[in-house]
C-alpha cells in the first residue's frame, strides 16, 4: 500500500508528490533537429506540473532537480524515498535514430516498472534512459536489483504503479490529442528501489518534424503538465475511496493524526 494510507483526512493535508525531470548537466538526452534539448524541456514541464499540483491540489512537490544539474539515477531515488511521497512521476522525451523511423515514430507512452520489457521498443527505451546509470560508480547491487524485483509481483505498491500509469496516460491522451503508444512496462533504474508508486513518462518524440515543433510549443507544453496532474488527481481520488473503504470496514486502522 501507499506508505500513507490515502484517506480523505490525510489526503486534505496535501499528497506528497516527487517530480524528476530526466537527465540534465553533461545528460542531455535526446535533440530534436530544430535544437529543442529533452533535459530543457523534462525540467520545463516539471514546474509547470508542479505549480498546477500545488495550485490545484494543495500538494507538496519535491523536484529531483530544479536547475541544469546532473543527478546520478540512484541519487534521484535516494532523495525521492527520503520525501517519503505518495507517488513519484519521472518526465522524459523520446528520440529515434534512423531518418524513416524519425518520420514515423511519435506519441506518447508511459511506464510503470517490470523485470521484463512489455516489447522491443520499451527494452530500448529503457537501455537509452539507463545508459546514464551504467555509468555510476556506486548503486544499488545486483542481489539489491534481483531482490526488488522478484518482490514487484506481491507488492500493492506496484499495482498501484499500474493504476497511476494508466490513469497519468488516459489524461494526457485525452488532453493533447497526441497519438496513444500505450502504457507499458520496461526495468527502468530510476523506477527501481522506489517506495511509492512511481511511472516514467516519455512526452513524446522530439525526433519528429511535427511532434518535435509541438514539444517545444509553451502552450503545449503546458497541456502536458495539465494532463499528468488531471492524471494524477483520478489516481489519487481512485487510492482515496479505496483506503477510506480499507479503514472504514477495519481491513487496516486509520491513520494517527499528525
Amino acid at each position: 500500500m501507499l506508505l500513507t494510507l490515502l484517506t480523505a483526512a490525510t489526503l486534505a493535508q496535501g499528497p506528497v508528490i516527487v517530480l524528476d525531470p530526466g537527465h540534465g548537466g553533461s545528460q542531455d538526452g535526446a535533440t530534436s533537429a530544430g535544437g529543442l534539448v529533452e533535459k530543457h524541456l523534462a525540467l520545463t514541464v516539471a514546474k509547470k506540473l508542479k505549480a498546477r499540483l500545488e495550485a490545484e491540489l494543495q500538494a507538496k512537490v519535491t523536484l529531483t532537480r530544479d536547475t541544469d544539474a546532473r543527478l546520478h539515477l540512484d541519487e534521484r531515488v535516494v532523495l525521492a524515498n527520503r520525501k517519503k511521497p505518495d507517488l513519484f512521476v519521472s518526465i522524459h522525451a523520446n528520440s529515434m535514430p534512423t531518418a524513416t523511423q524519425r518520420r514515423v515514430n511519435e506519441g506518447i507512452e508511459t511506464y510503470f516498472l517490470s523485470a521484463a520489457a512489455s516489447g522491443e521498443d520499451a527494452k530500448k527505451v529503457a537501455a537509452r534512459e539507463n545508459a546514464e546509470g551504467r555509468q555510476q560508480a556506486k548503486g544499488p547491487s545486483g542481489d539489491t536489483l534481483a531482490f526488488i524485483l522478484a518482490d514487484l509481483q506481491k507488492a500493492e505498491t506496484h499495482h498501484d504503479s499500474s493504476r497511476l500509469a494508466y490513469a497519468v496516460h488516459e489524461a494526457l491522451i485525452e488532453t493533447t490529442g497526441a497519438q496513444d503508444r500505450g502504457v507499458q512496462q520496461a526495468p527502468f533504474y530510476v523506477l527501481m528501489g522506489l517506495e511509492a508508486p512511481a511511472v516514467l513518462v516519455e512526452v513524446g518524440f522530439v525526433s519528429h518534424p511535427r511532434e518535435g515543433e509541438r514539444l517545444a510549443d509553451a502552450k503545449y507544453q503546458q497541456q502536458l503538465a495539465d494532463g499528468i496532474a488531471r492524471g494524477i488527481a483520478k489516481f489519487l481520488g481512485q487510492v482515496t475511496a479505496r483506503d477510506t473503504r480499507k479503514v472504514r470496514e477495519g481491513v487496516v486502522p486509520a491513520p494517527e493524526a499528525p
